[in-house]
């Protein structure tokens, strides 16, 4: 418990449950709160409760006193999954082992923008679309060196019908389809 005297000038701030706040989250616990403050446990804790605190338990509170940087390297590390790989704040907050409202703050206090919901689909939308022409070039190629679609279909742990659309979606030229064998001309007739 720190049992410091407030200064003259912590007696002239008013203790709103925003102050309070702002001083909880910039890594005060609650007992230097009640310290500075001298209003009661219980009132402190209300008036946190009041302002949408996201309180912390006392492990985290010493990892943030341990390593002040980590809470904004790991904002950077969050921005960055939400930004360039289309995280949601479901999966920022498993990243952070915290709430999605925290993942959230962290986000904001990176400097990132919070997606709607629509925006995160169609990023994800697009991000699919891309892997999909990236297979469908893929198996072109492979079909092209003389793979059958069977063959693909099997690789790939997809449908035939399924290869036949990606071939088709990647413009490839078709072998006619029940003829068995190679399909670089070596065959002779009879």
């Amino acid at each position: 418990m720190n049992t410091q005297q407030s200064t003259p000038d912590e007696d002239d701030v008013a203790i709103t449950p925003e102050t309070l706040r702002t001083r909880y989250e910039s890594g005060a616990t609650v007992d230097e709160l009640v310290a500075s403050s001298r209003l009661s446990y219980g009132t402190v804790l209300n008036r946190l409760h009041e302002a949408g605190t996201e309180m912390r338990t006392s492990w985290q509170t010493r990892r943030m006193r341990q390593d002040p940087q980590a809470r904004q390297r790991l904002a950077a590390h969050l921005r960055t999954l939400y930004e360039q790989r289309g995280a949601t704040l479901t999966e920022l907050a498993a990243v952070a082992g915290d709430t999605r409202r925290a993942a959230r703050r962290l986000l904001i206090e990176a400097g990132g923008t919070v997606r709607t919901t629509q925006q995160t689909l169609r990023m994800r939308t697009a991000t699919r679309a891309a892997e999909r022409q990236k297979l469908a070039r893929s198996l072109r190629a492979r079909y092209e060196a003389g793979a059958s679609v069977p063959e693909l279909a099997e690789d790939c742990n997809y449908s035939v019908a399924t290869v036949y659309r990606l071939l088709h979606q990647a413009r490839t030229p078709m072998r006619p389809r029940h003829r068995h064998g190679p399909s670089d001309g070596t065959r002779k007739r009879s």
